[in-house]
C-alpha cells in the first residue's frame, strides 16, 4: 500500500474486508499477533501494533470513561489552546458534521474529548459508546481509534471499522490528525471526522491532515514571533527540534544530547565535562566531542553556541526546563500537560540519562502527591506512568466506587500484581508507597 496511514487500497471491498479484519480481529484476542497474521497477512502494521497496546490495558468490551462534566468541562476546554481554533475547525469541517452521516471532534493531548459536533441523530448514536464531550478516548481507554492513534503514535492515520479494539466501535470509522503548538512543537490535541465505512478514503485523512496543519498555522499567527528568542522540544522524541525566527531546525541524536546538557548547565561545561556526561568515563573521545561541537556551532551559529566554557547564549526556552519551573511554581496540572514524555527516551548518554530521572521522577512525585485522579489518569497514560504500579495504586485508591476510571484501575493493579508477583490486596493497602 503506499500511504500506511490509508484503511483501504483503491478497488478493495469494504464489506470483505470488514469481515476479514474482523476474523483477523478475533483471531488476536483469541491467539495473539501471530494468530491475526496467520488469519490475514494484509493486517497494516499501525493497526496490529495499536491491538497489542490495547490488549495490554484493556478488554474489548470496554467502553471509554468519561472524565470531565459540567462545569469541570466547561473550564477546561475554555482555557485550553484548540479552543482558539475552534471556529476554523468548524469552518473546514462544519459542513461534514452537519451532513447527517458525519462527526467532527477535537481531543486533548490525553484523547479526552473536548467537542464533538455533528447532527443530532449521529451524536444520540455516538452517545452509546461515550464518544461524548468529555470522555478519555486515547488508547489506554478505548483502544485502536483513529484519535487515540494519532496520538500515540504522532501521526494523522484512518481507522477502518473492525480495525478497532473495542467491539463497540467496529461499526464506525475515522480519520484524525494531531496538532502540535508552532512555537514549541508540544502536542495539544488531535482533530478527527467520524462516519461510517464511506470515510475509508484518501480524501477524508488528506481533509484532517489539512485541517491540522491549517490550526498551527493560526496558532503561529496569533503568536507572533519573538526575535532571537530560541525554544527547544526534546520530550519524548529521540531527536531534539529548535525553533528560532519562524524557523525549525531538527537536530541528529548525537547534538540532541549535547544541547540538552548545555541547556541542563547554563553555566557552562568544559570539554571534559561534557566528554563524561555524554560518553561516560570508558569512552572519552576529545577529538570526537570537539568535532561534534563544532558542527553544532556551524548549525546553532556562532551567536548562540560559546566556548570556555562550552555554554549557551541568548534566551533559550526548552520543553524539559518548563516542566521544572511549573513544579517548582506548585503547579502539577501545567506541568504534566507540558509533559510530551521522556526527556530523548533512545540516548544512552550518562548525563542525559541522569536528567531524564529526574524530570520524571519530580513530576511523578508531585503528581502522587496531590492524589487527583484525574492527575493521576493523565499520569498512567504517560509511557514513564504506564507501568508504574504505585500511580495505579493510587489512582484506584482515589478514585471513588463508581467512577469510570476506578475499574481500570483496579483491572491495570491486578495485571501488574500478577507481574511482580505481588498480592493485589497489599498495592490497594498502601497507596503512598
Amino acid at each position: 500500500m503506499a500511504d500506511p496511514w490509508l484503511a483501504l487500497e483503491f478497488g478493495v471491498d469494504p464489506a470483505e474486508r470488514i469481515a476479514q479484519v474482523g476474523a483477523a480481529h478475533e483471531a488476536f484476542l483469541a491467539g495473539g499477533p501471530e494468530a491475526a497474521r496467520r488469519t490475514d497477512r494484509r493486517l497494516r502494521e499501525v493497526v496490529a501494533h495499536s491491538w497489542r497496546r490495547s490488549a495490554a490495558l484493556l478488554d474489548p468490551e470496554t467502553t471509554p470513561p468519561v472524565e470531565l462534566t459540567d462545569d469541570a468541562l466547561e473550564s477546561y476546554r475554555a482555557g485550553h489552546p484548540l479552543a482558539r481554533v475552534l471556529p476554523l475547525f468548524r469552518d473546514l469541517l462544519g459542513g461534514i458534521a452537519q451532513d447527517g452521516a458525519h462527526l467532527m471532534a477535537v481531543c486533548d493531548a490525553h484523547g479526552r474529548l473536548l467537542w464533538v459536533e455533528g447532527h443530532p441523530g449521529v451524536l444520540r448514536h455516538a452517545e452509546r459508546m461515550n464518544f461524548v464531550p468529555g470522555a478519555r478516548w486515547d488508547e489506554p481507554h478505548a483502544g485502536t481509534n483513529a484519535p487515540g492513534t494519532a496520538l500515540a503514535i504522532d501521526h494523522s492515520v484512518q481507522i477502518f471499522a473492525t480495525e478497532h479494539f473495542s467491539r463497540r466501535v467496529q461499526r464506525w470509522t475515522c480519520a484524525a490528525a494531531p496538532i502540535h503548538d508552532p512555537a514549541t512543537g508540544r502536542l495539544l490535541g488531535a482533530v478527527d471526522i467520524t462516519g461510517g465505512d464511506h470515510l475509508a478514503n484518501p480524501q477524508s485523512l488528506a481533509l484532517v491532515r489539512a485541517t491540522a496543519r491549517a490550526a498551527e498555522a493560526q496558532l503561529a499567527a496569533d503568536r507572533p514571533v519573538e526575535p532571537g528568542v530560541v525554544t527547544v522540544a526534546a520530550l519524548g522524541r529521540d531527536e531534539a527540534e529548535l525553533r528560532v525566527d519562524g524557523r525549525r531546525i531538527r537536530l541528529g541524536r548525537r547534538h540532541s544530547e549535547l544541547l540538552v546538557l548545555l541547556l541542563d548547565h547554563p553555566e557552562g561545561r568544559t570539554g571534559e565535562q561534557l566528554g563524561l556526561d555524554l560518553y561516560g568515563d570508558d569512552r572519552l573521545h576529545p577529538v570526537t566531542l570537539r568535532a561534534e561541537l563544532s558542527r553544532l556551532r556551524r548549525i546553532l551559529g556562532p551567536d548562540l553556541l560559546d566556548s570556555r566554557p562550552y555554554r549557551l547564549r541568548g534566551t533559550v526556552r526548552a520543553d524539559f526546563r518548563t516542566v521544572g519551573e511549573l513544579l517548582e511554581r506548585g503547579d502539577p496540572a501545567g506541568a504534566l500537560d507540558a509533559y510530551a514524555g521522556p526527556l530523548l527516551p533512545g540516548s544512552d548518554a550518562p548525563g542525559v540519562t541522569r536528567l531524564r530521572r529526574l524530570v520524571d521522577g519530580q513530576l511523578r512525585a508531585a503528581v502522587l502527591a496531590t492524589r487527583d485522579p484525574a492527575l493521576l489518569a493523565a499520569w498512567t497514560a504517560t509511557p514513564a506512568g504506564a507501568d508504574d504500579l504505585t500511580a495505579w495504586q493510587a489512582l484506584a485508591a482515589a478514585s471513588p466506587p463508581g467512577a469510570p476510571r476506578r475499574p481500570l484501575a483496579l483491572a491495570r493493579v491486578d495485571q501488574l500484581a500478577r507481574e511482580y508477583d505481588l498480592p493485589r490486596a497489599t498495592l490497594l493497602q498502601r497507596p503512598g508507597n
